[in-house]
């Protein structure tokens, strides 16, 4: 919100800034971007125009443009994408994490459609955090998979799964024919499984995480670590998971 609740109205129009009248040249631009948006003139979603486009037209450095932007970020209203641009925020997904937790489910229940993507599959030995998870003895081969999950062609999440190689070599074939890990885990004997617990944290995102979540590394995010069991209660994975905190809000189901 700005300042003066009529300061945006009282603002020129067209490209025209009111200088010299107590009104900060960076807070005009965040207020006019905010109201174009607001008005639906950019789209959720929509690129807005570049720092380049926007100091032209404003004439106005591109520092000043910057600032408006970090404002309307910081406020939630755009994402910055760094060497592709700014963007309208899109509208926050609500991720319930409960026993069953299912994203093409969760994200089918709010009317978008869900994708994405295998990034790695991979065998590797389990480290000792990571085997005491899984119930393993420390060294004992572990199937990693990274998986980036979309909403509406958008990454919302970036998983990285371990299965016990015992039970789950099968995974890196059935998932090169199909990058469903729950149809490639029912493949392999665990045709249900339940969330026995989840651990939740923000930091901010490595460059390689900021850049598959399309996210500035100036924006948290939401870290999981979720151990999923069989029927039985044996531990069948251990999934670490990064959420585009401008995206997703988790919700925690009792």
């Amino acid at each position: 919100m700005t300042d003066d609740p009529k300061a945006s109205n009282a603002l020129p129009a067209g490209g025209l800034l009111a200088r010299g009248q107590g009104i900060a040249l960076w807070r005009q631009i965040a207020q006019r971007l905010e109201r174009d948006i607001a008005s639906g003139l950019h789209a959720p979603g929509a690129r807005l125009p570049t720092e380049a486009e926007l100091a032209a037209e404003y004439k106005v450095n591109r520092h000043t443009v910057r600032r408006a932007m970090e404002e309307l970020e910081g406020r939630g209203l755009v994402r910055i994408e760094q060497g592709r641009g700014s963007f309208v925020a899109e509208d926050v997904v609500d991720y319930s994490l409960g026993p069953r937790t299912r994203f093409s489910e969760i994200i089918r229940r709010q009317n978008r459609e869900p994708g994405g993507r295998i990034l790695r599959v991979a065998e590797v030995a389990a480290e000792t955090g990571l085997a005491e998870l899984l119930g393993i003895r420390r060294g004992r081969p572990v199937v990693l998979v990274e998986r980036l999950a979309l909403a509406d062609g958008r990454p919302l999440v970036l998983g990285t799964h371990h299965f016990p190689a015992a039970r789950f070599g099968r995974l890196p074939e059935l998932l090169r024919a199909d990058p469903s890990i729950t149809a490639a885990m029912a493949a392999c004997g665990v045709p249900d499984y339940r969330r026995r617990v989840t651990r939740i944290t923000a930091r901010l995102p490595t460059p390689e995480e900021a850049e598959l979540l399309q996210q500035s590394r100036n924006r948290p995010v939401l870290v999981t670590e979720a151990i999923n069991t069989d029927p039985a209660g044996e531990v069948v994975d251990v999934t670490f998971g990064r959420y585009a905190a401008g995206r997703a809000q988790l919700v925690v189901e009792s």
